[in-house]
């Protein structure tokens, strides 16, 4: 748990740069998507570490659902981002940053899905990490 919580305090640090390098030129347009990814994120951290403290593993689950929102915010953004780009290429620079920023949100949300997963695993005794990889273990290869 700890690796995931110095990651997100890493991506954290990368998209503070990522604004500050943003605010040295005045807004063309505003980015709803990565405002919700923020806030969406911040939440989850939360949560998933309140989980943690109270052994919660409903809350945790909630914590692994909202992964799915951000991932769509975020393809949201990259698919605006992409659309900006190609329409003006004097926005190119500025909209590597603000895709960057949305990366960064991303892997926050996957990180907390991490987090939210371990306290599942320390209240449950079950491991809900890559299902998929776990019934291709199950079954026998000729």
């Amino acid at each position: 748990m700890v690796t995931d919580l110095e990651r997100i305090g890493d991506l954290a640090v990368n998209i503070v740069s990522g604004v500050l390098d943003l605010s040295s030129d005045p807004p063309r347009r505003s980015w709803p998507d990565i405002l919700k990814m923020a806030e969406t994120v911040q939440s989850m951290v939360r949560d998933a570490l309140d989980a943690f403290v109270a052994g919660d593993s409903a809350k945790a689950q909630w914590v692994i659902e909202r992964d799915r929102s951000v991932d769509a915010n975020y393809s949201q953004v990259f698919h605006e981002v992409l659309l900006l780009m190609m329409d003006d290429r004097s926005a190119v620079q500025r909209g590597m940053g603000v895709q960057s920023i949305a990366k960064y949100l991303e892997r926050i949300g996957d990180h907390a899905t991490n987090l939210a997963e371990m306290v599942v695993f320390l209240t449950n005794g079950t491991d809900i990490r890559h299902p998929e990889s776990q019934a291709i273990e199950g079954t026998e290869t000729h």
